[in-house]
């Protein structure tokens, strides 16, 4: 199957569209003060009067992709838990959580963005992760933002110190281009290839993220179906 990630150009929001994709939501709640409080501090030295939006974009990047650590085992994937103040709160997630955490501090400085789904076969999973995926392909979350006059899909997600545990170069973001996936590794290897691409969604749409999850991936999660499994460490399982 190709890329069809880099197939469709969606349209420019409307003047309705852009209120309502900056809006907070029970997921993007960036009118919850820990979020404000996150934003604020990843701003810091900013002046946020004069700054771009790309400026803004790419400053919220770094912050989400090394603020909150990458981390697959024992991630709450209540509604609660994928609430962008409870990722602030617990300090970790994977893909969905830093996904919604990045949306929602985007559109806590005015800067529209959705979320954004697809599955991608991950080259450098542990050989204890692929156990419980069920193989190399994974359901994965992104964020797409509307910078200059363009969308742009935006993967904040694998933090430096994972990146260099596991021989990966770190993902950058310089707001004018995609920030999608790592294609090599630092030897050159193919780390990621998209798929099948799930589309935007202006909220976190939880049952279409459970259900994936159920169906692709039930290995994965804990007993109660609401987080995944715990006792592990995708730090200490590079090889």
């Amino acid at each position: 199957m190709t890329d069809t990630l880099t197939e469709a150009v969606p349209a420019p929001p409307t003047a309705e569209e852009l209120d309502r994709l900056t809006a907070a939501t029970d997921f993007l709640d960036h009118d919850h003060e820990t979020v404000r409080a996150f934003v604020d501090k990843a701003l810091q030295g900013v002046d946020r009067a004069s700054a771009t939006p790309v400026e803004l974009a790419v400053a919220l990047y770094y912050a989400v992709r090394d603020g909150i650590h990458y981390e697959v085992y024992g991630a709450d994937l209540s509604p609660q838990g994928l609430k962008a103040s409870s990722i602030i709160t617990g300090g970790k997630g994977f893909c969905l959580h830093k996904s919604v955490l990045y949306a929602a501090a985007c559109r806590s400085v005015g800067i529209p963005a959705r979320l954004h789904y697809s599955d991608v076969r991950n080259h450098l999973a542990s050989d204890r992760l692929r156990s419980y995926i069920g193989g190399d392909v994974f359901f994965h979350g992104l964020a797409t933002v509307y910078l200059d006059g363009q969308w742009l899909k935006v993967t904040p997600v694998f933090n430096k110190l994972l990146c260099r545990l596991y021989g990966m170069t770190p993902l950058e973001f310089d707001g004018r281009s995609d920030s999608l996936y790592h294609p090599f590794d630092a030897q050159g290897r193919q780390s990621m290839e998209f798929l099948t691409d799930h589309g935007d969604f202006d909220d976190v749409p939880y049952e279409f993220v459970m259900g994936n999850m159920r169906r692709k991936h039930p290995k994965f999660l804990d007993a109660d179906g609401t987080g995944t499994v715990s006792g592990g460490s995708l730090a200490d399982e590079a090889s």
